[in-house]
């Protein structure tokens, strides 16, 4: 039984090994984004495009401390951005950065004949 764990890996056809550098982006921003709240800053940034982080954390219902906890988090994953207006910060998503790593991730499982994501239940299909 335990001979069965020494065995090699076999790779799954159709996924490609990703480059070592996408693979660790990807594992540092799905770790962040597995906390509900860091997900949440996201989606209310990615809705509404930039906000203070005032209007974050009424609409978390959290601290304000609690809140730049989280920011700071995505900042260095280079997830979000700054912006200092006076005395006040607001706070965006790194579209760019943030559209790359995804798109990189979903190009590496494209299907060559129909340009779709495959998984083993649904596709992805761009229109």
């Amino acid at each position: 039984m335990i001979s069965n764990l020494l065995e090699p890996e076999t790779e799954v056809a159709g996924f490609p090994e990703l480059p070592e550098e996408l693979e660790r982006e990807l594992v540092q921003i799905f770790k962040l984004l597995s906390d509900e709240t860091r997900l949440r800053i996201l989606m209310y940034l990615l809705r509404h495009g930039e906000l203070h982080v005032s209007a974050l954390c009424e609409k978390l219902g959290q601290s304000q401390p609690a809140v730049s906890h989280h920011l700071a988090l995505l900042r260095v994953a280079g997830v979000i951005e700054p912006r200092r207006d006076g005395k006040h910060n607001f706070y965006s998503v790194r579209r760019q950065h943030f559209h790359r790593l995804v798109g990189e991730l979903f190009s590496s499982m494209r299907d060559p004949n129909t340009d779709d994501v495959r998984f083993d239940e649904f596709v992805l299909s761009q229109m």
